[in-house]
Order: structure tokens, then C-alpha cells, then sequence
């Protein structure tokens, strides 16, 4: 098979990937609190990054004071805020409005460097973040009150989605900053084990352990540390070897296209005329980010 058909379906699976994480943590929401569902997942896949490390002969990177200042809060946005937001977003946010949401990383990655850094954008990102937010308030505002019932709570949900999405911007933003490049492989490895050490003490005072076994929910968490984040890893970094950035950074649109997908097959979730006016803002902001060439590589989360 052609390589960069085999990048396409690499990269496809991965984003495929990204967006179950959003059905998934419904139900990990359901039978954990957030900060031992995350410390959880991290035990379970940092041994693998370490294990798979190991194997490829790849050694820790070697960080000064600074960087390692910012590596930790990488780890602390982009690995621990992220999980932890998205799982406490999804007690109250239906499955199919995060789906949504979480498609508009690229144009939220943008508006972050704007805000961050000073970044000029171009008339193409700009349209993006025009997009990307009228995909969210299609999804987060019901005028006249007609949502449906289970809706009542789910603004608060949305904003705790939202804000998970500005976590992963703020990963993305923080990772230009350092200034000795790291590899993808030590740089997953390092957001595992940091976002396990920072995510034990607040665990610890969920104490998880005098709550009743939830089986969906360890299932979940399971499938989240093999899944998404370890196979992901492999299937995005394997597919953006073998295209280019913009057309990995293309394959970010199925992210809001298979959450909303699984929502209804796995969920059962009705899916509305909002949140498919939403999926289609989302998927256009996508494109037009995409087309400035934003960013070229992608943390699987």
C-alpha cells in the first residue's frame, strides 16, 4: 500500500481514537472521581511508554531548570487538566455537545498563541476562531428554553469541556516554548509520569477506595491508557512521518465527527440540528486552520 495512504489511515485511527475519549469518559464519570480516573490511566500506560521506550533504545532528554519547569506544566495542563476537566465536564454535558467542543483545538490553539504570545493570525485562522465558536454556541445556547430536559445542566458541562480544549492549547503553546526539542516518544513517556506524581495527592483525598467497584468504569479508564493515549501515540507519530503537517492536521476534523458518531451508536444519544450546525462549524474552522499550516504535530490525548 501507497505510504501516504497508510499515514492517512495511521493518523485517522488515532483521531478516531481521540474522539471516543469523550463517550469513554462518560462512563469512567459515572463510577470514578476525576483525579484517580487520571492517576490511574497514567499508571497503567506510563510503564508501556517506558517499556516501548526501552525497546526502540531511546534514553530521558536531558532538560535545563526552565525546561523542565515547563515540561511539568505541560503535564499539568495539557495531561492532568485536560483528563480531569473532561471527566467532570462529562457528569453533566451530553457526549455529542463535547464532541463538538473538543474538535475546536485548532482554532482554540490559535486564539491561545494570540492572546499568549502576540501572534499576528491570518485571515484563515481568523475565520477559524469565527467558526469555531459559532460550532460551540450552536451546541451550548437553546434560546427560548426548549432544550431538551437533561440539558439543564449541561452550560456548566460545556464550559469544563472548554476549558479541558484550552488545556490542550495551553499543551501546545508551552511545548513551542522549550527550548531543547523532545522527541515525541520521552515527551509522552514525561507527561505520564509528571501528570501520575501530580495526580496522586489530590487521589488521594477522593479516596476512591471506600467507593463501590465499578467495573464500567475501570474499563473505561483501561481502554483510555491503551487506546487513545499508548496505541494513538504510535498510530499518530507512525501517519504524521508519512504526510505532511497540514494534511495530518486535516485528520483533527474527525475528532467532533466520531465522538458525535459514538455518542449516538454507544450512547444512544438523539443527536439535534444544533450540534450537527455545530459539527459543521467545527469542521470548517478545522479546514481553514489547517490551511495556515497552524501546527504540524499533534499530542494524542
Amino acid at each position: 500500500m501507497n505510504s501516504r495512504y497508510v499515514g492517512y489511515i495511521c493518523c485517522a485511527l488515532a483521531m478516531i481514537g481521540v474522539g471516543s475519549t469523550v463517550v469513554v469518559s462518560r462512563s469512567i464519570a459515572a463510577g470514578l472521581p476525576p483525579f484517580s480516573a487520571t492517576a490511574l490511566r497514567f499508571a497503567i500506560a506510563f510503564p508501556l511508554f517506558v517499556l516501548v521506550m526501552r525497546r526502540r533504545g531511546v534514553r530521558w532528554p536531558r532538560l535545563d531548570p526552565r525546561d523542565t519547569a515547563l515540561v511539568i506544566a505541560q503535564a499539568a495542563a495539557g495531561s492532568v487538566g485536560y483528563t480531569v476537566l473532561l471527566i467532570s465536564g462529562m457528569k453533566l454535558a451530553s457526549a455529542g455537545d463535547a464532541g463538538v467542543i473538543a474538535g475546536t483545538l485548532p482554532a482554540v490553539s490559535a486564539m491561545v498563541a494570540m492572546v499568549a504570545l502576540g501572534e499576528r493570525p491570518s485571515a484563515a485562522l481568523l475565520g477559524a476562531i469565527v467558526l469555531a465558536t459559532a460550532g460551540v454556541l450552536a451546541c451550548t445556547v437553546h434560546p427560548g428554553g426548549s432544550a431538551a430536559p437533561h440539558r439543564g445542566g449541561s452550560v456548566a458541562g460545556n464550559l469544563l469541556v472548554f476549558a479541558a480544549i484550552v488545556c490542550e492549547a495551553l499543551f501546545i503553546l508551552l511545548n513551542r516554548k522549550l527550548r531543547t526539542p523532545v522527541a515525541p516518544l520521552p515527551l509522552s513517556a514525561l507527561m505520564c509520569g509528571i501528570g501520575l506524581a501530580v495526580c496522586i495527592v489530590p487521589a488521594c483525598f477522593e479516596q476512591p477506595w471506600n467507593m463501590p467497584l465499578d467495573a464500567g468504569a475501570l474499563t473505561g479508564v483501561l481502554y483510555y491508557a491503551l487506546i487513545p493515549t499508548v496505541a494513538g501515540f504510535v498510530l499518530w507519530y507512525e501517519g504524521a512521518a508519512r504526510v505532511s503537517g497540514a494534511e495530518a492536521g486535516l485528520m483533527t476534523a474527525l475528532v467532533p465527527v466520531s465522538a458525535l458518531a459514538l455518542a449516538a451508536l454507544l450512547l444512544h444519544e438523539r443527536i439535534s440540528a444544533a450540534q450537527l450546525a455545530g459539527v459543521a462549524c467545527v469542521l470548517g474552522a478545522v479546514m481553514l486552520a489547517t490551511s495556515g499550516q497552524m501546527f504540524g504535530t499533534r499530542k494524542v490525548t
